[in-house]
């Protein structure tokens, strides 16, 4: 599932985020969302967010929707 659009985000759900320093590449980081960070409902390269571990990046995919 994609990450653009917020209804589908919650804390606690598994993501993989592509993070500022890595737009250019694509790459992507996996992690647990702590907290979401765009008030829009929607966004076209999607929604940002901040991972347990601090890490900050737009949600590409969604992994899995709980722990």
């Amino acid at each position: 599932m994609e990450g653009t659009n917020r209804s589908h985000i919650k804390p606690g759900i598994r993501v993989r985020i592509v993070l500022k320093k890595d737009q250019r590449t694509g790459a992507l980081t996996e992690g647990v969302v702590k907290d979401i960070l765009t008030n829009s409902s929607t966004h076209p390269h999607g929604i940002k967010v901040r991972l347990q571990d601090g890490a900050v990046g737009r949600v590409k995919e969604i992994i899995s929707a709980s722990l």
